[in-house]
């Protein structure tokens, strides 16, 4: 309703002359005020010359208020408001001028409120300027909830025809997140213009919809709608999230056929967009076209070489920043403490600290988290935990750059410890320490935390579960993997080329060669290293065939092979028994696809011609090698020497051993067990001695069983376990029954110089048996 004048209320009287002259001399000051005090001073002035009241100063007043933008201005503004309201000269132009202010200064409450006021207490009708603004407010402060009830303010109004109006609804909706809502605004819109398709593009764009975005702009140029700078940032900058360089190129070409001004922003947004797609040379050559870089351009630059792992370009562009006399801000500082976390700088890394104390940027809790980054890669602890200990406020980030320190660093137990402190966790920190402890080889722990994560109800992610089915293979435990690949197929997670490949090494590792190479059919992509891992599979399986097909279908995929392809080829061979192939494979890795072989693949060939008995051409083989056989080698070496019972090679590997003191202790303990085969118990003695006076220990050897979705491990002789009463007679039954079948234990394999019967009780209280037996008590009838 209208504003009524009271019969009480004074008469007004028409302005004279000299008040019309000094009211328009006040209406031109207004503007010109650029403090808060300024115009205190010229409204106290008004207020003495009777001028307060007129509309028109009024609105003059809030807007120059608005206009200052802080927050005693705005306080100021309102008070000035409510004053206005009371001798009811208050205006919808009033009203809207507040709303738009506090919209843009991003106090979205306070505009929400300022409406309300208007429509419930002062009776206004808001018009098509109200609701732009207003709309903006909401986007502000992401209310999609109010803005979806102005939305049907406006469709009541019969507003939703406006053209401003619709594209504040489309940028509205866009900001909140829901484009789909934003679409079918502009579907039905019977008009549009350039802000109408930006907006949209944009929002699309914004929701991780780049591919609708890019193509909403080829629609958008066939509607023959010119596109403005913003436009081709937006558009450019889904080609950039894209990763795509061709749709780059291609929407760079419509943006100079259609004459669109190369502003700052459309260029640093085609810096980018290169850098991303990783076409260096084209992202150079526009800055030598460019000459002079801004600061904006050269943190483009160096946050992309960053993310390319290019620490040392960072470094230099820097010092080309300083020197053009552009001062570093904390996007920069990001960069380049980034940079110096990736080469180990310390030096540039405690400068770039120091100067982000000096000018206060350690606020920002990115910096601060960057540095705690920076001090824990350069192996400085201490001062990662003073950084952390000296922040007030603490974030997840901050907690989980420390967990990853430490996970660096080696300290589990610490990272532990912290990890458990954390006041709140996300799944990023959970990812960190399930990957720390894979990597760590604590397989069965890593399994127990990712049960943790469930309990409290924590989704896994792809990430998640590449470590777990890591740990899982690792172990070998099948059920759990039919599980894991169960839940991963349940909970919808992207089975993406990396998990793709962990699966498919998860299920060759439990003996699951058909659910591997089905996991390995179902993915979309392969690179090299899932065709490793496919070819792994038939290696396990001793099908060098399989293998051998496998890597000619990846040649024919234009996949180019690398080390790991090699060693799971040679090693298929080596089990399947194809000598010719493996030696024609090792040949071809120089000569056809330049990889040079490695100490690894030598040992692969030592073993393809070990196994095959050609043992003679093996030890040639290895003196011909351009590096010095390792243990592994020479392990393999013996091993074959003891399969084919060859004890005069043997010899001469163990003399070749004695110049090589290796680390570790299974060479020797091979050596000592073709002498006991042989029954050369003198040269059995000599190796032990020499393994004792090395301080060599032999590991004894275990077997693991997964019952319940639990693994319980055993080694030989082991009679600590829980169960071991009933282990040992489910054992006796065992034996019982095996010699009622004529089962003779081969006490061959015992390489001691002890009694028939002795031998006989270690073969019993075999780690293989032990875990069977307890399978049996555990499983049977259940």
């Amino acid at each position: 309703m209208a504003t009524t004048l009271h019969p009480s209320s004074p008469i007004l009287l028409l302005p004279t002359t000299q008040n019309a002259k000094n009211s328009s001399s006040h209406n031109h000051s207004l503007p010109n005020c650029k403090t808060l005090n300024e115009l205190k001073q010229l409204h106290c002035n008004m207020m003495k010359k009777g001028l307060s009241h007129y509309p028109n100063n009024i609105n003059k007043l809030i807007a120059a208020c608005v206009q200052i933008g802080t927050h005693e201005s705005f306080n100021y503004a309102l008070n000035v408001f409510k004053e206005d309201e009371e001798t009811m000269f208050c205006s919808l132009y009033t009203c809207n001028t507040l709303i738009r202010g506090f919209a843009s200064s991003g106090l979205g409450q306070e505009a929400i409120f300022i409406y309300l006021h208007m429509i419930v207490v002062m009776g206004f009708l808001p018009d098509k300027f109200t609701f732009p603004f207003l709309l903006s407010a909401c986007s502000k402060i992401m209310a999609l909830s109010e803005g979806v009830q102005i939305h049907g303010v406006i469709f009541k109004m019969g507003l939703d025809k406006d053209l401003f109006v619709a594209n504040s609804l489309i940028h509205f909706y866009a900001e909140c997140g829901k484009v789909d809502l934003g679409r079918k605004v502009f579907d039905k819109m019977l008009e549009r213009n350039v802000v109408s398709w930006t907006s949209l593009i944009n929002g699309y764009s914004g929701v991780n919809m780049a591919k609708e975005a890019v193509s909403l702009f080829f629609e958008m140029v066939e509607a023959g709608v010119k596109p403005n700078p913003v436009t081709m940032v937006c558009a450019i900058s889904a080609c950039a999230k894209l990763k795509d360089l061709e749709l780059g190129r291609k929407v760079y070409a419509f943006m100079n056929k259609l004459g669109v001004e190369l502003n700052t922003l459309v260029v640093n947004a085609l810096l980018d967009m290169y850098m991303k797609c990783g076409d260096m040379s084209a992202a150079r050559g526009i800055l030598d076209e460019l000459g002079d870089k801004n600061l904006v351009m050269y943190n483009t630059i160096m946050s992309n070489c960053v993310q390319h792992g290019l620490a040392g370009e960072v470094l230099v562009t820097l010092d080309e920043m300083i020197r053009k006399g552009w001062r570093p801000d904390k996007v920069t500082m990001l960069s380049t403490i980034a940079a110096c976390a990736q080469l180990g700088d310390l030096s540039v890394g405690k400068s770039s600290h120091a100067y982000v104390f000096r000018n206060g940027l350690e606020s920002w809790d990115n910096i601060s988290n960057a540095i705690i980054d920076m001090y824990m890669k350069c192996g400085k602890r201490e001062a990662a935990c003073k950084v952390f200990d000296n922040m007030s406020n603490k974030t997840v980030v901050t907690w989980n750059s420390l967990i990853a320190g430490l996970v660096r660093d080696g300290d589990m137990e610490l990272a532990l410890r912290i990890f458990g402190e954390m006041p709140e966790s996300n799944l990023v920190s959970w990812n960190t320490m399930i990957g720390a402890m894979v990597q760590a080889s604590m397989f069965e722990e890593a399994i127990d935390l990712f049960r943790e994560m469930q309990n409290q109800g924590i989704k896994g992610d792809s990430v998640t579960m590449v470590g777990i089915a890591s740990a899982c293979g690792y172990l070998g435990a099948h059920d759990l993997a039919k599980w894991i690949y169960t839940y991963i197929e349940k909970n919808d997670i992207l089975i993406d080329i990396q998990l793709g490949t962990a699966l498919v090494d998860m299920f060759s590792r439990c003996g699951d060669p058909r659910n591997a190479m089905r996991v390995f059919g179902n993915m979309e992509k392969h690179d090299v290293s899932a065709w490793t891992a496919a070819i792994r599979v038939m290696a396990v399986e001793g099908n060098a065939k399989g293998a051998i097909d496998l890597f000619n279908e990846m040649l024919k995929q234009e996949v180019m092979p690398d080390d790991f392809v090699f060693v799971a080829l040679l090693t298929a061979c080596s089990h399947g028994g194809y000598v010719d192939q493996g030696r024609q494979i090792f040949w071809s890795m120089e000569k056809i696809h330049g990889v040079s072989p490695q100490i690894i693949h030598y040992g692969c060939m030592v073993d393809l011609l070990g196994r095959a008995g050609l043992l003679e051409e093996a030890l040639d083989f290895m003196k011909s090698m351009p590096m010095e056989p390792n243990d592994v080698i020479w392990g393999s070496f013996i091993a074959a020497c003891r399969k084919h019972k060859n004890v005069e090679l043997a010899r001469c590997a163990d003399e070749n051993i004695t110049h090589l003191d290796p680390e570790r202790v299974g060479v020797h303990v091979l050596l000592s067990n073709i002498y006991a085969a042989a029954g050369k118990w003198t040269d059995v003695a000599r190796v032990r001695l020499q393994m004792k006076e090395k301080g060599f220990q032999k590991v004894a050897g275990s077997s693991s069983i997964e019952v319940h979705g639990l693994i319980h491990e055993f080694t030989s002789g082991d009679e600590s376990h829980t169960e071991n009463t009933q282990i040992g007679l489910m054992l006796q039954e065992i034996n019982h029954r095996l010699s009622q079948v004529g089962y003779v234990p081969d006490t061959t394999n015992v390489l001691l110089d002890i009694d028939e019967k002795e031998k006989e009780h270690l073969l019993c209280r075999h780690s293989e048996k032990l875990a069977v037996a307890y399978g049996l008590i555990n499983t049977v009838g259940k």
